[in-house]
């Protein structure tokens, strides 16, 4: 029986796999970046989506298949590992669920949706309910290829997105670490204000945005400050960058902190531990992830309904 199944990023199966390892979490199988376990859903980091309410049944056809999955309810993302054809003819016969990219700041789709793949030819697993709004949790958006100085902006978005709160115009903001000037192009483009500290400086288009204002500097000597927005997508080990966050919420002077935590060659699991002890945070891997994960804190009052909600989990 199957309890629960957990989706990777790609590439990350290994990384998904060691996380459950430590949580008790048996995975009796593979099926292609989908982990089975016949335990109950766990928060899993990094997974991209959850499946909360995995169910195995006989598909004899392609309409038996389909039929089920009408029974249960109406929209739903498939998963091809393999069998792709049949697959193909299942997903003609379901009511279509477009997963166009998102125009950020666009919010994340609010309608239901399950999850459902062939193990086998005859073999149907389908989850009514799972983590993520998003087919396989993968959100995408429409790109801007001229604007940014590089695509770490994507980032940006999506843990916006996936928090369901971004800034707003007027509101302040902290980019350490900014250069080239990423993620304070998205955050200027939103109206806020944005003070950049890097000790390079910001592509000159960046630096020349209303309401930027960079400063030369260290992201780790930053005495804190009030300011609505910390954002930092600096490049240093977890312990440094876990010292500057809990220094930050320890001074009461930040409303929301959004930052990536880098991992240099094996994955530190303690020190993401660490992280998510910390109240009011959550740490999830994004698709627009590396080999890195995002971590983010509200102050008391301001706890986000980050999206999305996990079911059963």
């Amino acid at each position: 029986m199957i309890g629960s199944a957990y989706f990777a990023a790609d590439g990350f199966e290994a990384v998904l796999a060691e996380e459950l390892a430590r949580a008790g979490i048996t995975v009796t199988d593979w099926h292609g970046r989908l982990a089975l376990s016949p335990d109950p859903p766990y928060p899993s980091i990094w997974a991209l989506d959850v499946w909360t309410a995995p169910m195995e049944s006989p598909a004899p056809s392609v309409k038996a298949a389909a039929d089920a999955l009408r029974a249960m309810q109406r929209n739903w993302a498939g998963y091809a590992a393999g069998h792709h054809r049949r697959s193909a003819l299942i997903t003609e016969r379901l009511p279509p669920v477009r997963a166009r990219p998102l125009v950020f700041p666009e919010p994340a789709p609010t309608s239901h949706l399950g999850a459902w793949t062939l193990l086998a030819p005859d073999r149907l697993l389908a989850s009514p309910t799972k983590t993520s709004p998003f087919p396989n949790g993968e959100v995408a958006f429409v790109e801007d290829r001229a604007g940014p100085p590089s695509r770490a902006y994507l980032k940006l978005w999506e843990a916006c997105t996936r928090l369901g709160v971004y800034p707003q115009p007027g509101e302040t903001c902290l980019d350490l670490g900014a250069s080239p000037g990423g993620w304070t192009w998205a955050l200027a483009r939103l109206g806020a204000s944005v003070t950049a500290i890097d000790r390079a400086p910001l592509d000159p288009a960046v630096d020349a945005m209303p309401g930027v204002t960079w400063r030369e500097g260290s992201a780790f000597t930053v005495e804190p400050f009030p300011v609505d927005w910390l954002f930092s997508d600096v490049i240093a080990y977890p312990a440094p960058l876990l010292a500057m966050v809990q220094r930050w919420i320890g001074a009461g002077q930040v409303g929301r902190i959004v930052c990536s935590v880098k991992l240099q060659g094996e994955t530190d699991h303690d020190a993401i531990a660490a992280f998510a002890a910390i109240p009011g945070s959550r740490l999830m891997h994004l698709l627009h992830n590396k080999h890195e994960l995002t971590f983010i804190w509200s102050a008391p009052g301001r706890s986000p309904e980050v999206c999305p909600q996990p079911d059963g989990v």
